[in-house]
């Protein structure tokens, strides 16, 4: 269409001057020749605009694929692997001689022309990456000794210009973004935009990854406080069963202060928050062992437990909570005693993932309805109310707000509490 245009106008232009000189009127040749300049500019201008519009609207969309596949590798933070992955990526999209990612002190990747002179680690050489890093100012670089490189005169570098941008977050330079030329051709004003705008990019998702950090931490943190009230809950509720059998039977309470012992042994040799399902269900059993102590024949305790899913991934201390709570609200309050079944399965969810199931179920007074929509509020329930919510509150920490314990009870009926998580299997480190 273009070419087309540029015939038509030529042909115009020729037919005109031909018209001039067979009328030889010059008023009408001069005329013809100051329209077709008007009609030329206007066909160039509208041209460049067009070719502009393109441009910008190509570096539009390449800067979106490669935000798009730099953000999961950026959201992890700022190292070497993660950097030479996303300056792959930049580089197959950009099409460019060379990518540089830095810290402040280090080259972290380098991926392009001359990259076995350019090794992760190495410090920075140039003073242009030095100065982008004090200035907090993208600098672009179109001669070789503009980079300023210390060993300039002693290697046969073929990088001979360069965009370098700051990489900030809040307002901090935590690193610098390169992109390369070589000898055959300098920075063309489309790369210089790349650069700035990629840079842009990546500062903005240096400083998610930064939030997610702070947001990881604060989220263990509570989780380690709600870890924490587990432990002395236990322990006051587990004294109390131990100081009313003493009277009665000592022996039997010396026997019971062992099995005490042996569950916080194991309790503060795994600090790990996460452990298998074997081991919960040995907090359980300790547990258990200590209320039928008290409670004798009153107490029934089932389990349904496929022998392949011993080693699926627990969050510590979060079963033998809803077992106490089974037997202390469910069955204690009963005159003639009651079962607790502990059933485990593995499922599919409705979107397709293996998850783990946990249901404890109980024939005790059950719930009253109006309480019933309370009980997982913390400080709701009785004594110091940390059982239920705080195995709520650990599981929607750990797995997200779509998981978290579900209960199902009609007063007099008894109580199913179930417990949903990812399916996934405790890895065993060898010892070597």
């Amino acid at each position: 269409m273009e070419k087309k245009v540029k015939y038509v106008i030529a042909l115009i232009f020729i037919l005109e001057i031909i018209l001039g000189i067979i009328t030889q009127n010059v008023v009408m040749l001069v005329s013809f020749l100051g329209i077709n300049i008007l009609i030329f500019y206007w066909f160039i201008d509208t041209l460049e605009k067009k070719r502009t519009s393109q441009d910008n609207t190509r570096q539009a969309d390449l800067s979106v694929k490669i935000a798009h596949e730099t953000l999961p590798f950026m959201r992890r933070g700022l190292n070497e692997k993660n950097a030479h992955a996303i300056a792959k990526i930049i580089q197959d999209i950009g099409q460019v001689a060379a990518v540089s990612i830095t810290d402040c002190e280090k080259q972290l990747a380098y991926i392009g022309a001359g990259c076995d002179r350019h090794h992760p680690g190495d410090k920075i050489l140039t003073e242009a990456t030095r100065e982008v890093i004090k200035t907090n100012n993208f600098k672009i670089v179109q001669t070789q000794g503009e980079l300023n490189c210390p060993l300039a005169d002693t290697c046969e570098c073929p990088l001979a210009a360069a965009v370098i941008v700051p990489l900030v977050c809040k307002g901090i330079v935590v690193g610098t973004f390169k992109l390369y030329e070589t000898k055959d051709g300098k920075m063309s004003p489309d790369l210089i935009r790349l650069a700035i705008g990629m840079g842009q990019i990546l500062s903005l998702q240096v400083e998610l990854a930064d939030l997610d950090h702070q947001a990881n931490l604060v989220t263990e943190a509570k989780l380690d406080a709600l870890q924490a009230q587990i432990n002395p809950h236990f322990f006051f509720n587990v004294m109390n069963t131990i100081i009313a059998t003493s009277r009665s039977n000592p022996n039997r309470a010396r026997r019971l202060l062992i099995h005490l012992a042996e569950f916080f042994r194991k309790a503060l040799k795994s600090k790990a928050s996460l452990i298998s399902l074997k081991e919960e269900m040995e907090f359980v059993n300790t547990y258990l062992v200590l209320e039928k102590a008290r409670f004798g024949r009153k107490l029934k305790i089932k389990s349904e437990i496929p022998r392949d899913l011993m080693e699926a991934e627990v969050p510590r201390l979060s079963i033998q909570p809803l077992v106490e709570n089974a037997v202390k609200h469910g069955i204690t309050p009963k005159l003639i005693g009651g079962t607790v079944l502990i059933r485990v399965d593995r499922i599919e969810s409705e979107s397709g993932d293996i998850e783990l199931l946990v249901e404890i179920i109980d024939d005790g007074l059950g719930i009253d309805a109006k309480r019933l929509k309370d009980v997982l509020l913390p400080g709701v329930g009785s004594g110091n109310g940390v059982g239920l919510a705080n195995v709520h509150a650990r599981l929607q920490g750990l797995y997200g707000e779509e998981y978290g314990l579900v209960i199902a009870s009609k007063l007099n009926e008894g109580a199913t509490v179930t417990m949903r998580l990812p399916y996934s299997r405790i890895i065993k480190q060898e010892v070597s």
